[in-house]
């Protein structure tokens, strides 16, 4: 059974960061934070339900940035106990699915841990003051097929959250595999 994330807990602010980039750089959440909005992504590569929705992620990322909405994936796997989610697998899954968003290796965790990150995909969707306005999915999937009909769910959110710096009160978690946290 796939993980949900929570409800949306409106308003509450990004907590900023610094994590190494696929493209090994060092960036900042002020590095990438829109005009508009952001959007922070918690993802991995070996995830079914990532891999079901990549496509639609690429995609939506391209159309938000039109908007003034910079985006941005981590991962947080634990890469020893899944080398799938390595950093050298985190470069490969980015070139092959033509990133256009900087994707960021979490390796302690405590990004996630302070995102309250559960699974991936975890969508946050902020307002250009930095503030929780979606916590929802991407798109419906059935049998980890995405259904697409119009613009997904993050797509119309984020939008909106351009346009009006609120999110919508209604809100369809996101589910997937949970993140895979490293026990000591």
């Amino acid at each position: 059974m796939p993980i949900q994330t929570p409800i949306c807990d409106f308003s509450k602010k990004a907590v900023s960061f610094e994590l190494k980039s696929t493209d090994e750089k060092i960036l900042k959440l002020e590095d990438i934070k829109g005009e508009n909005g952001t959007l922070i992504m918690f993802i991995c590569n070996h995830c079914p339900y990532v891999k079901a929705i990549t496509k639609d992620i690429v995609e939506d990322c391209n159309n938000l940035k039109k908007i003034g909405i910079n985006s941005i994936a981590i991962c947080s796997n634990d890469a020893i106990n899944y080398p799938e989610d390595s950093f050298e697998n985190m470069i490969k899954f980015a070139n092959e699915n033509n990133f256009s968003f900087p994707y960021l290796t979490d390796e302690t965790q405590e990004v996630a841990k302070a995102y309250d990150a559960v699974c991936t995909p975890d969508f946050f969707g902020y307002n250009k003051n930095l503030e929780l306005q979606y916590r929802g999915r991407m798109r419906e999937l059935r049998k980890l097929i995405p259904v697409r009909t119009g613009e997904s769910d993050l797509f119309q959110a984020m939008k909106q959250i351009a346009e009006t710096g609120k999110g919508p009160e209604e809100q369809i978690p996101s589910a997937g595999c949970g993140i895979k946290w490293k026990f000591d």
